[in-house]
């Protein structure tokens, strides 16, 4: 089995580093190569998605990404900005779901800031539409304006668009996934204002027809948003757009104390998929040695589950991640009054030793 290793920019290498450390120490054969990705893409090649590097990514079985971004590369062309590499995967794998569990362990209920009545036991599902909707729509850029009150001015313009086919494919995955879970399944949308959310819930509202198991409602995305803050546990499955499923993921991640404990998947069809954490490059801690690899770890042990067909090993991580959790380790993320501040490498060191 082969894994393309792109470690991206920021602390991207430093977390990728102890996930392949992770990796290395449950004995099995797999076959990894590393290549440049992002801002470091861009260095290496001109470009943030080099030819190389998708070709590796696309004769890979699954692919370990950190992250992309660095301020100074703001000044780019748009195409040629790190962040254009992760959008450039996706699109070229057609990798349009992506699952984001938000788990809060118990060891972590005093880290999130929500109180722990509110959050112990969270354990909530985001499955996320990649490849469509306004990050992908197009026409868009900047332009005169063609008419309206300020015809004649600059204007920026975005195209936020959904094909039947899109929808439909999601829709049926995040079905799927309730039947395998507690059977609910939660649609985000914004109806009452945008044509091609109502489009949504009318097409994921006759996908229900086929799984008359699974019970769904309805959520407008503002609702959601405070839903998720004021009662997180009342969700279970909840399936949305790119740019909705972007933001709300984020806001989930704060529940379980930090971002860096959120790992995520993201699949085609057949389940290859590219598994990274939930959050950015921080190039601000970058080479300090104090970011968390949890979610990098996590999002290994996703890998294992869903494309690699190893879901034992997959199981070992996660135990081995809540062992070293019950111990007391932090990274300063998570670092609370009572328990031990450790390290990026620390941190991976001990479930490396966890899993022996």
């Amino acid at each position: 089995m082969k894994i393309a290793i792109l470690p991206g920019d920021g602390i991207g290498p430093e977390i990728v580093a102890e996930a392949v450390r992770v990796l290395q120490a449950l004995g099995e054969q797999f076959e990894m190569e590393t290549a440049p990705v992002g801002g470091a893409g861009y260095e290496a090649s001109g470009h943030p998605l080099p030819d190389a590097t998708l070709q590796l990514a696309k004769d890979a079985d699954a692919i370990l990404f950190g992250a992309v971004g660095d301020w100074k590369y703001d000044t780019l062309e748009r195409p040629l900005r790190p962040e254009q590499a992760i959008l450039g995967l996706r699109k070229n794998l057609n990798l349009f779901a992506n699952f984001r569990p938000a788990i809060l362990y118990p060891e972590l209920a005093g880290a999130s800031t929500l109180k722990p009545e509110v959050v112990s036991g969270l354990d909530i599902l985001i499955i996320r539409e990649l490849t469509g909707d306004i990050y992908f729509g197009h026409p868009r850029g900047v332009r005169l304006a063609p008419d309206g009150p300020f015809k004649g001015e600059r204007e920026g313009f975005d195209t936020m668009r959904y094909a039947e086919t899109e929808i439909r494919r999601i829709a049926h995955v995040a079905f799927q996934a309730a039947r395998k879970r507690s059977k609910r399944l939660t649609s985000v949308d914004k109806a009452n204002v945008l044509e091609t959310f109502q489009f949504w819930k009318d097409i994921v509202t006759e996908v229900h027809q086929e799984y008359p198991d699974v019970a769904l409602d309805h959520m407008y995305v503002d609702n959601a948003a405070m839903q998720l803050v004021r009662a997180p546990k009342k969700f279970d499955v909840i399936v949305t757009g790119n740019m909705f499923g972007d933001i709300l993921s984020d806001a989930a991640a704060m529940l379980t104390g930090s971002i860096g404990m959120l790992p995520s998947a993201s699949l085609d069809a057949n389940n290859k998929g590219l598994y990274e954490p939930s959050h950015g490059s921080a190039p601000d801690i970058a080479g300090k040695g104090i970011a968390n690899p949890l979610a990098t770890i996590l999002s290994a042990a996703m890998m294992l589950r869903f494309s690699l067909n190893k879901p034992e090993q997959a199981d070992r991580i996660d135990a081995a991640v809540k062992s070293v959790l019950a111990r007391g380790l932090r990274t300063a993320d998570i670092y609370e009054a009572g328990t031990t501040l450790v390290g990026t490498r620390a941190m991976g060191d001990a479930v490396v030793e966890a899993l022996n």
